[in-house]
């Protein structure tokens, strides 16, 4: 399988999309982020990346109720262009990219908030769950409107 974003660079990655993510949230290192090597071990990415989802759906899809609804991961893919240090101030940025019926696909950065270097890039397939019918569920309309209005979202499936 190839990787999902080889043709670009990753100072021109952030060059050309500072502008067109919204939500934003600054990450802290925490010590035990950080390996013998000083930097911040890889599997940390993933936590980093979660705390921007968290933000993104609480921020955009006003009334999310967690103990009603989940959002699942059903597939995820990240890169890796630069290390980061245990002294570097990062942030995560996260959009929507595709809106379907009962799924999205999210794709985020984290990057250095001086330099705004992209750090790693990820992209992910959610799927929207009801836990009490235990099934996946198609968006509300008022999420699925409030999603488009965020984001600029043309790429959504017909329902």
């Amino acid at each position: 399988m190839q990787p999902i974003y080889t043709e670009i660079k990753p100072n021109k990655m952030a060059e050309e999309s500072n502008n067109e993510f919204h939500n934003v949230v600054p990450l802290q290192i925490r010590f035990n982020d950080v390996d013998k090597f000083g930097h911040v071990n890889n599997t940390i990415y993933f936590q980093f990346y979660d705390s921007g989802k968290t933000d993104y759906v609480s921020t955009v899809c006003k009334g999310f109720d967690w103990d009603r609804y989940a959002i699942f991961v059903v597939k995820i893919e990240v890169e890796f262009f630069a290390q980061i240090k245990g002294t570097d101030r990062i942030a995560v940025r996260t959009r929507t990219a595709k809106l379907g019926n009962k799924s999205f696909h999210l794709e985020q950065e984290i990057f250095d908030t001086d330099t705004q270097e992209v750090k790693s890039r990820c992209l992910s397939i959610l799927v929207l769950y009801d836990l009490e019918q235990k099934l996946s569920m198609p968006f509300p309309d008022e999420w699925r409107k409030a999603i488009s209005d965020y984001d600029g979202v043309i790429n959504i499936e017909a329902k």
